[in-house]
């Protein structure tokens, strides 16, 4: 059974062209950037439900050593998107799990950061 982290921003309006493009640029940015080859990153859909200007998700690992490395990747990731479209209505969420907004640190979870959680569950 895998488990997923799913991410959706809704608004009336589309996304302007400027918008577009920043989308654009996190995205490319944030792909460099990921740690694994052999893991999902990052992944926004084509399509797009109706009133959605952004939506995707991302398969975690199954290595427990690379799990926390890419929730924490991810969750920045959605954070300078959201930064990037702040007047959007965000839902990120780790199956059934929201991922609260905090206006300081973005999207975070528990430990996502603990260099002694990433150390022991990289040793399992």
């Amino acid at each position: 059974m895998s488990v997923s982290l799913y991410y959706s921003a809704r608004r009336p309006a589309p996304l302007t062209e400027a918008e577009q493009a920043e989308v654009a640029r996190i995205v490319a940015i944030r792909h460099e950037s990921f740690p694994y080859d052999d893991e999902e990153s990052l992944y926004l859909y084509d399509r797009l439900d109706g009133g959605e200007v952004l939506a995707g998700s991302t398969k975690m690992p199954f290595d427990p050593g690379h799990l926390m490395p890419v929730v924490a990747h991810v969750l920045d990731s959605l954070t300078g998107l959201r930064r990037a479209l702040p007047d959007a209505e965000w839902r990120v969420h780790l199956d059934d799990l929201d991922v609260e907004w905090d206006e300081e640190k973005g999207y975070e979870l528990p430990g996502m950061r603990d260099p002694d959680l990433i150390a022991e569950l990289g040793g399992l």
